[in-house]
């Protein structure tokens, strides 16, 4: 296991290491920045074969797609073809869509993932230190499920058209512009495309696990700042063991602690709403084109699961796919409604932190307690296209949606 781990490290090497702001962007980080160098996707590293590997694999994805387009206009002539082309371009688009959008914002991006760096972030004590690993050990084990997901379907895709019936089937419906249905050339086209289509599921899935990092990393973030806050007093109170705890606001010295610590940590929570409010709005179109696609995905690819119910492999092939594409909305949902929980979280937290022993007395510390509880008062709630709540409610509801349109469908096609 070790050589394993060693070589993959070497193999994966990446100058975003290298211009990682400090130990908490990597330890979050370094995963995906990893994959996605193996991938071809890294956005750090211009060295001359890096950069040719990396427009090789581009050039792959692109004319995949263009040939999956072609194919859905021109030769798809039943219903349960063309629920296969919709369900292999529309997670390819959206997976696109999300890519620009992240290319486009990439300095604010780059700016969300040294967040932690920030001067005010305390992990001063064992439980923040403890929370920070509970939050990085679960994006690790999140990220892993949907990778192992993501590949298991690839898999079960790879096999798929050697169990069927077409003599000469590839992986996915493309339109090849040359006849390849010979002995010669089959075995050379099936290559290229089950190498194009290997790389551009892992575009969609890294894609994913950026956003899905991305919250998590936000989300450490709030659940520190409840401690920090929760725990304000007692922080202050290092150094002031053998003062009373009503004589503490008479002490010069705790006073300019007390507020200091106070001033540090509104600062880091005006920091944390700025990054999320950026956060929001610029995901809020991707977001609502997630929504849109995984709502059509789970119809469409759930109909090729049923209608298939007598090809074991194309059944395990949908079912996978499907599996896939209902946990990475799951995560997104999941994270998005705890992000807004621990904003919430906030304002409880501040009025639990003993203000009560007369350290509101303080100069401007009322007033400012009060503003954090009222800016608490309002979480923040991600949405898509600012008119659905990113949430696990929303996401119940668009599984019923979505099954709803596959009992349809199902009808019309007994009909």
């Amino acid at each position: 296991m070790g050589v394993v781990k060693s070589l993959w490290r070497k193999l994966t090497y990446t100058k975003a290491l290298e211009q990682s702001s400090g130990k908490m962007e990597t330890i979050f980080f370094e995963s995906i920045y990893r994959i996605a160098y193996l991938a071809g996707m890294s956005t750090s590293d211009h060295n001359l074969g890096y950069l040719i590997y990396s427009n090789t694999v581009k050039m792959l994805i692109v004319l995949l797609v263009c040939g999956e387009i072609w194919f859905g206009f021109t030769a798809t002539s039943s219903l349960d073809e063309v629920a296969g082309s919709i369900n292999v371009t529309v997670i390819q688009f959206i997976a696109i869509y999300r890519y620009l959008n992240m290319m486009a914002n990439k300095d604010f991006y780059k700016n969300l993932a040294s967040a932690m760096e920030s001067p005010y972030f305390d992990i001063s004590t064992e439980e923040r230190k403890k929370l920070v690993e509970f939050w990085y050990r679960t994006n690790e084990r999140y990220l892993k499920l949907l990778l192992a997901l993501g590949n298991c379907t690839c898999a079960a895709w790879f096999i798929f058209p050697f169990l069927d019936e077409v003599e000469y089937n590839l992986i996915v419906g493309v339109r090849i512009p040359m006849n390849y249905m010979t002995p010669i050339r089959y075995p050379l086209v099936y290559t290229i495309v089950m190498i194009s289509f290997y790389y551009i599921a892992h575009f969609v899935m890294i894609t994913d696990l950026k956003m899905q990092t991305h919250l998590l990393h936000l989300l450490c973030q709030f659940t520190v700042l409840v401690d920090c806050f929760e725990n304000l007093l007692n922080d202050c109170r290092a150094g002031f063991k053998d003062v009373a705890a009503n004589n503490l606001v008479y002490n010069k010295s705790f006073a300019d602690k007390y507020t200091k610590r106070l001033g540090e940590l509104v600062q880091q929570h005006k920091q944390i709403l700025r990054n999320t409010m950026n956060m929001r709005d610029t995901l809020s179109g991707p977001m609502l084109g997630q929504l849109a696609a995984s709502g059509i995905l789970i119809c469409f690819i759930g109909y090729q699961a049923t209608t298939s119910i007598d090809d074991i492999a194309k059944c395990l092939m949908s079912f996978l796919f499907l599996g896939y594409n209902l946990f990475g909305f799951y995560i997104i949902c999941r994270w998005c409604e705890e992000i807004t929980n621990q904003s919430a979280n906030i304002g409880e937290a501040i009025y639990c932190s003993g203000w009560e022993c007369g350290v509101s007395k303080l100069p401007g510390v009322r007033s400012t307690i009060l503003f954090v509880i009222a800016r608490a008062n309002k979480p923040l709630v991600l949405t898509a296209g600012g008119m659905y709540k990113l949430s696990l409610s929303s996401y119940t509801t668009l599984v019923k949606t979505s099954y709803s349109a596959l009992t349809v469908l199902l009808r019309f096609r007994h009909e």
